[in-house]
């Protein structure tokens, strides 16, 4: 996860939808997050955006196919 972030923040890599699935499991990384990386200003509000939290395959699907309705694929190579 951290490593997609850091690629889609530094431009290395095109945008794509990165969806957690389970908001439960992933409270206590987002808590982390928020309470460390974001107070000590290593990442910004925006970051929160590149991602997606979900409870149900079916908002994981359809958050991914909004993404793609929105943006365009292109090829990578």
């Amino acid at each position: 996860l951290s490593e997609a972030l850091t690629l889609i923040q530094t431009g290395k890599i095109g945008r794509f939808p990165i969806v957690l699935v389970g908001s439960e499991f992933w409270s206590g990384l987002l808590d982390w997050f928020k309470n460390t990386l974001l107070e000590m200003k290593l990442i910004s509000e925006e970051n929160f955006s590149l991602f997606r939290v979900v409870d149900t395959a079916d908002e994981a699907v359809s958050h991914i196919k909004a993404f793609y309705d929105k943006y365009s694929i292109h090829e990578n190579f």
